[in-house]
């Protein structure tokens, strides 16, 4: 047993059996960093839908969310605690989410979100695997050897992570004895090949490492389940971005692949809030990202690698998880294509076939980018949200309104009538601050104030309801015409 329950609602437990073959170890990749990129925000119709009543409505946006408190003192890393929500478009859902305290070593908080693609199967695979790499990749090698002469000697192996976890997430492994096995290879490695470390650069490397590893292990385990014509071996063409935060002792390292984000909501002095982007979007957007997937191709390719701003014109990120017909060798995938009905049935029709212009893979990347972050006073939480979030709203926006619901601003400030106001623009204001307090006081869950104001935002800062009703009310075949799948972890920082 590697995971146990968290102390709040529902978690889930993740049992792994032992198998003993080694694999070979991933080529060593090194950190790239990029300048930090902003996308303005999209702009949609108003759609029409049956009108849903207030509690409808609540139900709708309150039916996976989650909070959890951490104790106060040293065993918070400094983190006080979050609040998460998912919201889906798709059906089903493509994003998950995952927040666990690691329980050895230098300890922490893990966080992510995940946003999958060609289906929801590689984010759910991610979610539940990939904070197990990143505690192995940290512990020190003595916790290692003593992971392995646990199993070795058939004794209980001591939980690596405490699991926060909504009831409702999918949660259920079917290849438990598979991922144990290659998570098991991985710390036999480390103990084979590695020198102790504890410095900050270390956690940078170790991120890095956990993330190529598991991507890494998933292709070996797709080409092994091809052998056998396993249904399975198709599921590596769905591919996730993903957004990981792991804070320790008051340093955080966000680690990104893709287009979600993870931004810093900053009190100023004077009280208000300004917001500092730590990831950049790994996509054509941004011209730093763009460069570097040129390069690794031939000038011959330059137009048709990266097409209508996409990779081989199909594909919107330039890194992610799985996605392995951006990865593999065109030999390899027409084995995979040509594996029979049991490997179509469990893709996307969307994904079958060799991508065209296919000539010098890999096109895509694992590789996460690292940001570093030595948390500050003001430094009063960090938003992680799939781009389902980031295609309607601006970050500033975001950090806005998490502001002033935390702090309850929208009670405390005093309306000062100008001296050419008149009553009906004071009538006005007072009705527009009588909504933002209701709003307030009906999202206990800050993740949800932000799915509603970002579904219903009537532009001018409050929330429409009738917009509201109308997004929360399309049939699953529209709301992907109107946004994304959303996912939000609002995480609290500070007092150690």
């Amino acid at each position: 047993m590697l995971g146990r329950s968290g102390t709040i609602r529902g978690c889930y437990t993740l049992e792994f059996w032992q198998y003993r073959a080694l694999s070979s170890p991933p080529p060593e990749l090194h950190r790239v960093h990029y300048p930090a990129g902003s996308r303005s925000r999209k702009s949609h119709a108003e759609p029409g839908a049956v009108q849903l009543s207030s509690a409808q409505i609540n139900q709708v946006l309150k039916a996976n969310e989650y909070s959890h408190t951490l104790p106060r003192g040293p065993a918070s890393h400094g983190v006080l605690g979050f609040y998460s929500n998912t919201l889906p478009s798709n059906q089903p859902s493509e994003d998950r989410r995952s927040n666990a305290t690691c329980l050895p070593g230098r300890g922490g908080v893990l966080f992510g979100v995940f946003d999958g693609h060609a289906g929801s199967a590689c984010a759910q695979v991610i979610s539940q695997r990939l904070f197990y790499y990143i505690t192995v990749a940290m512990l020190p090698l003595k916790m290692l050897q003593e992971l392995e002469w646990a199993v070795e000697e058939d004794r209980a192996v001591p939980p690596l992570l405490e699991w926060h976890k909504h009831p409702q997430d999918p949660s259920c492994l079917d290849d438990g004895a598979i991922s144990f096995h290659s998570l098991r290879n991985y710390w036999q490695e480390r103990l084979e090949g590695e020198e102790d470390g504890e410095q900050e650069e270390g956690v940078t490397s170790a991120l890095v490492d956990a993330f190529c590893r598991l991507d890494y292990d998933l292709s070996v385990e797709a080409q092994a389940q091809l052998l056998q014509s396993s249904p399975r071996s198709g599921l590596a063409l769905s591919g996730s971005t993903t957004c990981v935060a792991y804070v320790s002792s008051g340093v955080l390292h966000v680690a990104n692949l893709g287009d979600s984000r993870a931004v810093l909501g900053v009190q100023e002095q004077d009280g208000h809030w300004s917001a500092i982007s730590l990831t950049n979007d790994h996509n054509a957007q941004n011209p730093d990202e763009l460069q570097r997937v040129l390069g690794e191709h031939p000038p011959s390719e330059h137009r048709t690698a990266v097409r209508h701003d996409r990779l081989l014109g199909l594909l919107l990120p330039f890194r992610a998880f799985g996605d392995v017909r951006f990865k593999w060798s065109p030999e390899m995938l027409n084995q995979l294509y040509e594996s029979g009905p049991n490997v179509r049935s469990a893709v996307s029709g969307s994904v079958w076939g060799l991508p065209p212009h296919y000539l010098t893979p890999p096109y895509l990347s694992a590789q996460p980018e690292i940001t570093r972050h030595l948390i500050r006073p003001a430094d009063k939480f960090l938003v992680l949200a799939t781009d389902g979030l980031w295609e309607l709203m601006h970050r500033q926006t975001v950090i806005q309104l998490v502001g002033d619901h935390l702090t309850g601003l929208q009670h405390q400030r005093p309306i000062i009538p100008r001296v050419d106001m008149t009553l009906g623009s004071l009538q006005r204001l007072l009705l527009e601050r009588q909504r933002r307090v209701q709003a307030v006081l009906e999202d206990q869950n800050t993740a949800t104030h932000l799915l509603r104001h970002a579904l219903g935002d009537d532009g001018y800062g409050a929330v429409a309801p009738n917009r509201l009703a109308k997004m929360l009310s399309l049939p699953s075949d529209l709301a992907r015409r109107y946004r994304d799948d959303i996912t939000i972890t609002v995480i609290h920082l500070n007092e150690l």
